[in-house]
């Protein structure tokens, strides 16, 4: 069982979504991505899309997690993926920048279901990165509640320098990792902080100083390495609510590892989003961390 001691759970975790009405795999920007394979089975895919997305869904929604929505839009296939579209804690969100042209088409969308959470009360403020700094959401910038800081993949989509407008937005530390390898191009495809203290990865998809940088802040007993089977299931790319993790699937090794430290692991299939280079942690965005000052600061006002 896991020996380290919780961190309290102070309200019901939040996420956002985007049902996948017009997702598709028409542009590649990514190694998974074949518009073409897509194309010849695109009916089909699109269905089990939708009809794994609503599993996804429901099974979020069986742990009692609040789910709030984005609009889909036509000619953004990619705005399902909702983790890329932010960076938030403390009720603060900082909107994405994205790399690619394709995806850049997203950002007045994004903004707009933004401020829509802003003016019903779920969020306090919405900010802009910079112009000519690129950092496309969650996807690239993973809040480690144990540890209390960002983790920051770079390289592929996302600029090393991103780190120090997180850091003076947040008033937290941001740590880049640089990645190595174009299958994992956001640092939540190969990465995986566990809220109790674990870190989910995969080494090879980190240059040797990103490694140094994990193995410095993360003690051997908190690592748990992924095989190459493992990592290109994407069952890094997980949805923790607590002690339960969320995914598309894994190995009955990796499942016991789990297991043994005191988590559950929920099965959903989105093989269909591993097209685009996708799974449950990019369907979804956590609307709700908070740093421990923070957290802190709600319980005295409770």
């Amino acid at each position: 069982m896991n020996k380290y001691a919780s961190l309290p759970q102070l309200s019901q975790p939040r996420f956002l979504m985007c049902r996948p009405q017009y997702f598709a795999v028409t542009y590649s920007i990514n190694p998974w991505m074949d518009p073409r394979a897509w194309a010849d089975s695109g009916e089909l895919l699109h269905a089990t899309a939708a009809r794994q997305w609503a599993g996804l869904h429901r099974t979020l929604l069986a742990r009692d997690v609040a789910i709030e929505t984005i609009e889909p839009a036509p000619g953004l296939p990619d705005l399902v993926f909702t983790a890329n579209a932010a960076v938030v804690l403390n009720r603060k969100a900082v909107l994405a920048r994205f790399f690619h042209p394709e995806r850049r088409r997203e950002q007045p969308a994004i903004a707009a279901g933004f401020r829509a959470l802003q003016a019903h009360g779920l969020l306090d403020e919405v900010v802009e990165m910079p112009e000519r700094v690129t950092l496309e959401g969650a996807g690239d910038c993973i809040w480690d509640r144990w540890r209390g800081f960002f983790w920051m993949g770079c390289g592929f989509r996302s600029d090393a320098a991103a780190s120090t407008v997180i850091e003076e937005q947040f008033g937290a530390r941001c740590l880049p990792l640089a990645l190595a390898d174009p299958s994992f191009y956001h640092l939540d495809t190969a990465f995986c902080a566990l809220p109790h203290g674990e870190v989910l990865y995969y080494p090879q998809a980190f240059t040797a100083a990103a490694l140094a940088a994990i193995y410095e802040h993360v003690a051997p007993a908190q690592r748990i390495k992924l095989n190459r089977a493992d990592a290109t299931r994407f069952t890094a790319n997980a949805v923790c609510v607590d002690r339960v993790l969320v995914l598309s699937s894994c190995s009955d090794a990796l499942r016991r590892t789990l297991e043994e430290r005191g988590y559950t692991v929920a099965k959903t299939p989105l093989q269909a989003f591993l097209r685009s280079g996708g799974s449950a942690c990019c369907l979804t965005l956590r609307l709700d961390h908070q740093t421990r000052a923070e957290q802190a600061s709600t319980m005295t006002a409770a």
